[in-house]
């Protein structure tokens, strides 16, 4: 691959070290952040719906996003933190030039609102990201870890993508570079959250499928969506 993008989730503390890594490896490296979206404005502490917050992918197109992006991550933290840094869709609007958005995994707004079976409630969503970003800087992204509410999610996206003429994006959650590492990830989990591997409710991944995978895998996973 020749290039490769970090998308913490809620900070860019790696931003820096990952950019100086990546030029020395002969990497285009891309600097985004997986953030956290309030439900309603930024300085509300409370749950809609018994959401807390969204997630929403944004990559820095240029310096001006990188920029913009810092701000956003900024204000996140000193005005939007409740359980996590949050931003809202004022912050977006004010800081959205020089960004790239995705619409994220299951837990982005556009995809809890299919799963909801609020289908006029994605139409809309799709509107007003597009009303943000701009018509060419927001993708429609589609995932495949092999959860059932991700084939729900994908073919509601492909749909959406085709009506409002939006690109389509194939993605793969990344928590670890490679499959065989899944055991160790899990392992961290635990020490991250004070949990034994024995608890039955701990926080833990579903499956082996969030590593980096190769662009062959790629396109295996994602052969019945071409143009994504």
């Amino acid at each position: 691959m020749d290039s490769v993008a970090i998308t913490d989730h809620g900070v860019m503390y790696g931003a820096v070290r990952f950019y100086k890594e990546a030029k020395a490896q002969g990497i285009h490296p891309v600097i985004g952040c997986e953030v956290y979206l309030a439900p309603g404005m930024r300085q509300e502490r409370a749950e809609v719906d018994g959401t807390r917050y969204y997630h929403l992918i944004l990559l820095a197109e240029n310096e001006t996003g990188y920029r913009n992006l810092v701000e956003l991550i900024s204000l996140a933290n000193i005005e939007g933190y409740y359980y996590k840094p949050r931003i809202d869709k004022e912050l977006l609007r004010q800081y959205h030039e020089g960004i790239i958005a995705l619409s994220a995994c299951v837990a982005g707004e556009i995809p809890q609102a299919i799963l909801r079976g609020n289908n006029e409630r994605a139409e809309a969503l799709v509107a007003e990201y597009v009303g943000i970003f701009g018509q060419d800087n927001f993708f429609l992204e589609i995932q495949d870890h092999g959860l059932p509410e991700e084939k729900t999610v994908n073919r509601a996206l492909r749909e959406l993508a085709k009506k409002y003429d939006i690109g389509l994006v194939a993605t793969n959650d990344v928590h670890y570079v490679n499959r065989e590492d899944a055991k160790a990830h899990d392992i961290l989990l635990c020490i991250q959250t004070a949990a034994s591997v024995d608890d039955d409710d701990r926080m833990s991944f579903p499956n082996d499928q969030f590593y980096l995978k190769s662009p062959e895998e790629m396109a295996e996973a994602f052969k019945e969506y071409p143009e994504a």
